[in-house]
Order: structure tokens, then sequence, then C-alpha cells
């Protein structure tokens, strides 16, 4: 069983898909981390993450860095978002997700590209989504809760140009799957956005 969990930054899809996974029993992967990874590992190369050779040659990190608290921070996911854009560097991490994806027993993967490239025979597919000002707002409260002082309006500024990055990128752009369950968590707390998605995930299981 492969549950694809997709959506632009910010949208809480990270959250759903672990506590989803965690429920059902089977193993997670944010792919995006693999891509902050590869944004990082650009800048611990002094390279430019706009430059499609220093991007692929940061596909080779080394995989403790995926451990590396930093791979959350702002600037690293804007690096993820810029990297993410070069066709070789999707190429590359692309094997990787999906040996993941078909390990015995199932798993849940959540990232921008999962529905529609990486699994687009995954059994479940969900989108996760929300209104700009609401995903900046639940971000700017993230780095509040980190003592990270940031204004608002420049993650709201952010994630406008994330979404228009992933959205315009010509390698598998950010797009709901045909086949995927969009669910828009802009008026749900966590719980009740989980238990959206749960209600759908049951309902595909009893018709399998």
């Amino acid at each position: 069983m492969i549950i694809a969990v997709d959506g632009p930054t910010a949208s809480g899809k990270g959250t759903i898909a672990k506590r989803l996974a965690a429920h059902l029993g089977v193993p997670c992967l944010d792919t995006g981390l693999l891509y902050r990874a590869v944004g990082r590992q650009v800048a611990i190369n002094n390279g430019d993450p706009d430059d499609p050779a220093d991007a692929l040659a940061a596909c080779d990190f080394p995989d403790e860095l995926m451990d590396d608290p930093v791979l959350r921070s702002e600037e690293v996911g804007g690096l993820a978002s810029r990297v993410s854009i070069h066709p070789g560097v999707r190429k590359a991490l692309f094997d990787r997700q999906r040996a993941f994806a078909e390990q015995p027993g199932g798993a849940v993967l959540d990232g921008r590209d999962i529905g529609t490239v990486i699994a687009p025979d995954a059994d479940i597919k969900l989108y996760i989504t929300a209104s700009v000002q609401e995903r900046a707002r639940r971000r700017w409260m993230e780095m509040a809760d980190r003592e990270i002082e940031i204004p608002l309006i420049e993650i709201e500024r952010d994630v406008v140009a994330r979404d228009a990055r992933d959205i315009g990128r010509k390698d598998a752009p950010l797009r709901a799957a045909d086949d995927a369950h969009i669910i828009d968590t802009t008026e749900m707390d966590r719980e009740a956005a989980f238990e959206a998605v749960l209600e759908k995930v049951e309902q595909a299981l009893k018709q399998d």
C-alpha cells in the first residue's frame, strides 16, 4: 500500500503524513527533506543553487545531513525550492524515493510530485492545501515557537515565491493528481485536518 501526500509549502502535509503513517504502522518519507539536503549541500559547497551543475553535484550529500535540524530553516527551504527546478536533481533523487515507496508493507510519502511522478500508481493520493495567508500564518507561528523573529509579510512573500517556482517548473510541476483527494485545511485545525484525511483513507481502504 502506497499513500501519496502532496501539497504546497506549509500546507500541513508533512504533519499529516507522519501521523497517518504512525496510525497505519508504516514508514514515512518526507521527500522535501531530500531537496533541502541538496540545497544545504550546495551552500556547504559554496555553490550556486540556480546552477544545474552545482545542484547536481550536491545530490551526493552524506546520509547524516538528513538529520541536521538546520534543514528545517526558512533559508534552506528556499534553497530546496531553487534546486528542485533542475531536471538532473529530480532524476538523481527519483530512485531513492521510488525504492522507499516500493518497500514491503507499504509506505507514506509526502512531497510535491508523489502522486504525479514518484508513485503515480499509489493506492491512495491526497493533495493537502490551504490559502497563502493561512500557510504563511502557520509558518510564522512555527518560527515564533522556535523564537525566530521574522515579519509575517516576509514569510507570505516567500510562500508566494515558492508556489510560483513549484507550479511553474517545467519538470514535475506541483499539481494535484487527477485522482487525488483534495483537502483544503484553511479553516481546519490540526486535529480536524487529520480526521478529514483519515476519513478519505479509510473510505479508500474499504473500497479495496
